[in-house]
Parts: C-alpha cells; sequence; structure tokens
C-alpha cells in the first residue's frame, strides 16, 4: 500500500439552509465540484438524520447481524453486493446485506419480513426514514453538481431514473493471527453515482488521493462520506474522480456501516456541456447495470474503475 499523507478530504457544510442562485449556494456548489473532481469523496456535515433516528437505525443494524446466519443467508441476488455477502477469505471481518429500493416502503417490508417473518416495525420504520433522509442529502449533492456543470435540465430525469441500495455493513475487530485478518474491505471503487456513507465512530476508512497516497478518512459527528463511483466519472466525462478505497480495521471494536448506492437506470448520456475543446467526448452512452455486470464478469481491473473499460471511448471505437 503507498505511503500515508497527513492531508484530509474536503469538508462541506451541507446542513444550513441555501437558495439556488444565491452567493451561498454557488459557493457551495463549487467546493462540492472540486472535492469530487480532486478528490472524488468529500465529509458532509448535515442535518438531515437526527441524532435520535441516527441511533435508533445503528440499533436496528446490530439487531439485523445478530441474526443466525442461516437467516441472513436467505437474502440472495444475482447481483452481487445486493444480497448477504460475509466469510469471505481475502476479506475476513467484512458481513453486509443489501435492501434495494430502501426508500420505498415496499422494498424495506420486503427485506424486513425475509428476516423476520413475523415482522419487525421498529427495524422497517427505522430503515426507512433513514433511507429517505439520506437520499434527500444525495439529492441535494446531484442538484450542486449539475448545476455546478451547467448542466441542471438534466437533472430531473437523473432523479426520476435514481434507485437506492442501502447496504448495512458489519466490520469485526482486527483479528491478530488470521491471514487477512486487518481487511474490512478490499481496494474498489464503487460502481454507481453515489455512495453516502455513514457509520458509529471507528474510523477505518481509507481513500486514495489522485497523487497514489491514501488517506486515513475521519467523520466528525453528524457527518457522511460522500463518495464518487465508476457511473459519475463516466457522466461527467471524466472530470469527476472515482475513489479507489478499503477499509483496514487495526483496534478492538467493530465497526458499524450504513452505505447508500445510487444507481441510474435506463440509458446514460454525457451532457453536452460538459464536453468542449478542452475536454472532449471520452464515454459512449452506459447503462448503469450493464457497467455493474461488466465488473462482476471479472474482465475488467477489479481495485480501479471500470468506466473506461466498459464504456470509454478510444482512437479505434471513435
Amino acid at each position: 500500500m503507498a505511503s500515508q499523507t497527513l492531508s484530509s478530504i474536503p469538508i462541506v457544510d451541507l446542513s444550513k439552509q441555501m437558495i439556488p442562485g444565491t452567493p451561498s449556494w454557488l459557493e457551495t456548489c463549487a467546493k462540492v465540484r472540486h472535492a469530487l473532481e480532486e478528490y472524488g469523496c468529500f465529509v458532509a456535515l448535515s442535518d438531515q438524520v437526527t441524532s435520535k433516528l441516527n441511533k435508533e437505525t445503528f440499533d436496528a443494524v446490530k439487531e439485523l447481524f445478530d441474526l443466525p446466519l442461516e437467516t441472513k443467508l436467505k437474502n440472495t441476488s444475482d447481483i452481487l453486493f445486493n444480497g448477504y455477502v460475509g466469510q469471505l477469505p481475502h476479506a475476513p471481518l467484512h458481513e453486509s446485506t443489501g435492501i434495494p429500493n430502501a426508500t420505498t416502503i415496499e422494498g424495506v417490508e420486503s427485506f424486513t419480513h425475509l428476516m423476520w417473518p413475523s415482522g419487525n416495525a421498529k427495524f422497517s420504520n427505522a430503515i426507512i426514514s433513514y433511507s429517505k433522509m439520506v437520499a434527500n442529502l444525495e439529492n441535494l449533492v446531484d442538484k450542486m453538481v449539475f448545476e455546478s456543470y451547467g448542466a441542471g435540465k438534466h437533472f430531473e430525469k437523473h432523479m426520476e431514473t435514481t434507485t437506492y441500495l442501502l447496504r448495512p455493513i458489519r466490520y469485526t475487530p482486527f483479528q491478530e493471527g488470521l491471514e487477512n485478518g486487518e481487511i474490512g474491505s478490499n481496494v474498489h471503487t464503487d460502481k454507481g453515482f453515489l455512495a453516502i456513507l455513514n457509520q458509529t465512530q471507528v474510523n477505518a476508512l481509507k481513500v486514495e488521493t489522485r497523487d497514489g497516497k491514501w488517506i486515513d478518512v475521519d467523520f466528525p459527528p453528524e457527518s457522511f462520506v460522500v463518495m464518487a463511483g465508476d457511473a459519475y466519472e463516466a457522466w461527467s466525462n471524466g472530470r469527476i474522480l472515482s475513489t479507489k478505497h478499503q477499509v483496514i480495521m487495526n483496534g478492538d471494536k467493530p465497526r458499524y456501516c450504513l452505505a447508500m448506492f445510487t444507481l441510474n437506470e435506463g440509458t446514460i448520456e454525457i451532457p453536452e456541456e460538459l464536453v468542449d475543446e478542452d475536454h472532449p467526448l471520452q464515454y459512449k452512452p452506459f447503462e448503469n447495470m450493464g457497467l455493474v455486470h461488466f465488473y462482476l464478469g471479472g474482465t475488467s481491473d477489479m481495485t480501479g474503475s471500470t468506466a473506461k473499460t466498459y464504456c470509454g471511448i478510444t482512437t479505434q471505437n471513435k
């Protein structure tokens, strides 16, 4: 792994009320865009999720992971990471499960009844409330990005085709003497547009900067990490960085994390506003789920962005 650095990713305050078009709005839009272009991520200060809801949601997540393994294994999917994942030799500390359509009652209730056939109102109420609040934060970030690029007219269509996957994750503590006993998640990029991460106060996330250095990410209280994926890299015509990241556990406490992933349905066109003489077109129209399946097929570099390989324009296919 590359050497550590004392640098840190940007922090952007999104808790204040801003009116689109005002100086404070435009200034914050520029900060969000710069962070995603230079780092592929930033720490967002936000009051979207109250302390009470945050506690209720993580209590629900802990209850979920305390279920018997045979129950958790019922969450299956043809798409890796939409279902249950655990007991991985290369990442033995990782255990996670997917809740598709997490902003809908139908999606959350379907998952809840799979885990608790008699139902679990406390769990489903916390998850649906949390997911809707985080989706509001995601909408705000997307709106700022689109408007910063002068592509605001495409925002509504983008939101209409956005789907949400909530992924609760548990990382068990570092296990000395176990092969890969420090690895919670291997180096990878995400394959959607945005991932919004929240955690209990156990820091273990590391991100790679453009110059190949690794940064330890600290989550201040009431904050989220907003991270761009491969689909955002392609949509932005290569301006936004899809962040390489990993989880390395060093302490003696488990880390619980909530990751909200956004993916888009249908064909995604690169906005004409992001193509000019200085930024010639680098990507063909693509489908987000096609990118996901291409990645899962193992034909691309599993540790880095899949966008260039999947839908990048080369000299041969221009």
